[in-house]
């Protein structure tokens, strides 16, 4: 068993895991289009609360106010995986319950992360720390019995070979080594192959890619 994908007592999985999105992403009107606006599940790694929210150890309104457009989410962190993360994601969790924020805080279970982690290593993927969108497929692949995803190309080039940003919303690279996407994507096409899920790669309002032989 690798553990539960949270600390926290059991939810409605497949509406948690219906609309993910990564690393409080921008749901603004310019991006609707390609990405929806819906969100049930947001990630935020506290890295981020530290770049874009100076820790939370200063005035906090202006992270409430981008909260806001997470609605009723559930906001999912790794508060126990890294010693540096714990601060930031308490701080997180007190200041949403302070004001009576919409969204709830999760902190991932360590080891869930830790078991996600080794599994994914035995099947060749070497890097300092595995995505957050592996961790949450890998999540998806345990819970649901369908799991159909999307924005998992790491490549500066699409099939049409046309430019595209590293994420939707901008082209902020990860740390050098820090990640190991080409390798991350092989592992999900591999299981796009055999059936284990569906990977969209062209635009969404195009047929889906089928497994192949």
């Amino acid at each position: 068993m690798m553990g539960s994908f949270y600390t926290h007592s059991p939810l409605t999985i497949q509406l948690i895991l219906s609309s993910p999105r990564c690393n409080l992403p921008p749901l603004s009107s310019e991006y609707t289009k390609d990405v929806g606006s819906k969100s049930h599940l947001v990630t935020a790694n506290p890295s981020i609360i530290r770049q874009r929210f100076q820790n939370l150890l200063w005035s906090r309104k202006t992270f409430v106010d981008n909260m806001k457009i997470y609605n009723h989410s559930y906001i999912y962190m790794p508060a126990f995986s890294m010693k540096t993360g714990t601060e930031p994601s308490l701080r997180v969790y007190y200041t949403l319950s302070d004001v009576g924020a919409n969204q709830t805080v999760l902190f991932a279970n360590p080891n869930f992360l830790r078991s996600i982690g080794k599994f994914w290593k035995s099947r060749g993927i070497h890097a300092k720390r595995l995505s957050t969108g592996l961790f949450l497929v890998s999540a998806a692949l345990g819970l649901c019995e369908e799991v159909a995803i999307y924005g998992f190309w790491p490549f500066s080039v699409n099939m049409h070979e046309q430019p595209i940003s590293h994420h939707y919303y901008d082209n902020v690279l990860p740390f050098s080594g820090f990640h190991a996407m080409p390798e991350e994507f092989l592992q999900l096409w591999y299981l796009h192959k055999i059936g284990a899920l569906r990977m969209q790669l062209d635009p969404c309002e195009d047929t889906p890619l089928q497994p192949t032989s």
